[in-house]
């Protein structure tokens, strides 16, 4: 299994709270990165997809870098934004106006030429011409021209975008499509982060103890047995009660976006705690967007079991989530490593599911033995005279009927478990659409 680059990659780095995140949202024309006014919010690296004049690239916010930190959560962030700056084809080095080139700064530069990547040095809060003198002061950190930009009222943003794509090379083909996208979702703690890790088989994400740790979304693009899968790492979801205002609040924002952006959910659950209502919501979000859903018990390792242990989960996930008792289960540990393979098998599985199209010949034989097995009824008996497939990913069925309302929600339910009866469709949730023959 290893890493796929197919365009280029410009990291952006620099100390903490000089607007590196700001700079980023700016440059991809909507707000991506967590922004905050406390130092060290942006703690993972966080990849995004952007162009421009028909360039694209892949720009990366990291963590604020700190080159003397070895140890705790700034020596985390140090590594990875090291990692960043190693697997980046260009550098943005984001400085502040305000405070003059400072001893970090100078650090981050020494650390910068001998990475001998192409750097760009971006002087940013020069919100106005007046400021412009300040900018000289920089050319002491030995790079070469600055460029002086402000993420905040988008000062020279174009001007940096076209620095960016005279030094970055083209963009490589890629056949192999754009992947099974997985969104790994859960509550805090639940060992998320761990699971990506152990998947892809190095750190590409931090791993802490503490709760909420992993804040941005981050997207991992790998290969396994030939398929392409993304995979994004989200923020936990906690109870909206404990959503604190600022960071927090946008980073439940970011998690629910990543269910939207993804084809296959993963809901990562304590399997000591077992599912809670928050696990049920959140199961909840990605039915209601349609996406394929597998329910992944972590911390295997840590439950006492035998041989009826496994099915005793699969109905508990059954009971706690009746409306998804279509997604499959699937027993983890990221501790060991033991069946974390298994969710990329699972998750090609469900999105293969989620893709079928029926013809309407195979539908209406299906519809019919149902209608024929159980009727409608709406006061008096009601007729479904047609239906057919109209579209996939969640795969989705028009029925034409005598009676619009008879064919209501649970005999819609009714239908959909008919189809999965006959075709499978496991893992994905399944749209039924009745329509009054005219």
């Amino acid at each position: 299994m290893t890493a796929r680059k197919n365009i280029p990659i410009v990291a952006i780095v620099g100390r903490p709270n000089v607007g590196k995140s700001m700079l980023m949202n700016r440059i991809i024309g909507r707000r991506s990165a967590v922004v905050d006014d406390v130092p060290g919010v942006t703690r993972d690296r966080n990849y995004q997809e952007t162009e421009w004049n028909g360039r694209p690239f892949v720009i990366v916010d990291t963590g604020g870098l700190l080159p003397t930190e070895q140890e705790g959560m700034s020596g985390m962030i140090r590594v990875q934004a090291e990692s960043a700056i190693d697997e980046a084809d260009a550098i943005v080095f984001v400085v502040d106006r305000s405070t003059g080139p400072t001893g970090v700064d100078t650090e981050i530069a020494s650390l910068l030429r001998r990475s001998d990547k192409p750097v760009i040095l971006v002087v940013n809060k020069v919100d106005s011409d007046a400021y412009e003198l300040d900018v000289h002061d920089f050319y002491s950190l030995g790079l070469d021209d600055p460029i002086d930009v402000s993420a905040m009222h988008g000062r020279r943003i174009g001007d940096l975008l076209d620095r960016i794509v005279a030094i970055i090379p083209d963009a490589e083909t890629d056949d192999s499509g754009a992947g099974v996208r997985i969104a790994i979702v859960g509550r805090p703690n639940v060992g998320k982060s761990s699971l990506v890790n152990r998947i892809v088989g190095q750190d590409v994400v931090i791993v802490d103890s503490t709760p909420g740790t992993t804040r941005d979304a981050i997207d991992t693009v790998i290969t396994y047995e030939g398929q392409r899968y993304v995979l994004i790492d989200t923020a936990g979801l906690r109870r909206k009660s404990r959503i604190k205002r600022g960071v927090e609040l946008y980073s439940a924002m970011r998690a629910l976006k990543s269910i939207e952006r993804a084809n296959v959910v993963v809901l990562v659950v304590d399997a000591e705690e077992r599912i809670a209502s928050q696990d049920a919501r959140i199961a909840g979000f990605a039915d209601e967007a349609g996406k394929g859903l597998i329910i992944a018990f972590n911390k295997w390792d840590l439950i006492e079991k035998d041989d009826s242990t496994p099915g005793e989960f699969v109905r508990h996930a059954q009971d706690a989530l009746p409306f998804a008792r279509y997604a499959p289960v699937v027993h983890v540990s990221a501790l060991s490593g033991q069946r974390v393979r298994r969710v990329l098998k699972l998750a090609r599985d469900v999105y293969e599911q989620a893709s079928m199209r029926l013809p309407t010949s195979k539908v209406n034989e299906a519809i019919t033995a149902a209608v024929e097995h159980r009727p409608p009824h709406a006061g008096r008996r009601a007729n479904i005279l047609y239906s057919t497939q109209t579209a996939v990913r969640p795969p989705t069925f028009i029925v034409f009927t005598t009676d619009v309302r008879a064919v209501d929600h649970n005999y819609r339910r009714y239908l959909a478990n008919q189809l999965r009866r006959e075709y499978g469709f496991v893992g994905t949730p399944i749209r039924i659409i009745a329509r009054k023959r005219r």
